[in-house]
């Protein structure tokens, strides 16, 4: 087996993500104790993320997804969110819970749980890998963070570049010369 490369500088190794994905999942499962909760991941980060989180919640548990970016190949936001999924799960007074790769600025974020409220669900809370909190513009909190991060470009564990590295088993962060070298 030949050494794989590593990319960028490594913030947070597979062990912490899956050691904090493994007691955010109980956490949930004591808070939504003997109800069912909706499990809504956002494409395309959050899969990693919410694979091994939802893994360890011990409770019914409905999956679905959305996609919303304010992104798209660049590495800074837009302020514009495109919504390119709709959730299909009803979410008529069910307990959400949005699974999220980051939290940076809070655009899509705000603009996700604005629609989910539309859909008057019991409850909404907001469960991300990454926090980024010096980047945030959108008043929006998260009731379950993985890791406080600080404002870094990072990659890997379902975050990417321009489509590339969410593959990586680890969360590293790209210079502007690594960006600029791809």
């Amino acid at each position: 087996m030949s050494k794989v490369n590593t990319v960028g500088r490594i913030l947070i190794s597979e062990e912490e993500i899956l050691r904090r994905a493994r007691e955010i999942g109980q956490q949930i499962t004591k808070d939504y104790k003997g109800e069912e909760v909706v499990v809504l991941g956002t494409l395309k980060g959050s899969l990693l993320w919410m694979s091994d989180v939802v893994k360890n919640i011990n409770l019914d548990v409905k999956l679905d997804f959305i996609q919303a970016s304010s992104y798209g190949s660049s590495t800074i936001s837009s302020g514009v969110v495109k919504v390119g999924y709709e959730p299909s799960e009803n979410m008529y007074n069910r307990n959400v819970i949005i699974m999220e790769d980051i939290v940076d600025t809070g655009n899509t974020l705000s603009y996700i749980v604005k629609k989910l409220e539309e859909r008057n669900p019991k409850s909404v809370k907001i469960c991300t890998m990454l926090d980024k909190p010096s980047r945030r513009v959108s008043d929006i909190k998260a009731d379950y963070i993985g890791f406080e991060v600080e404002n870094l470009f990072i990659v890997g564990y379902g975050l990417d570049y321009d489509q590339r590295f969410r593959n990586l088993p680890y969360v590293s962060y790209l210079t502007e010369e690594d960006v600029e070298a791809l």
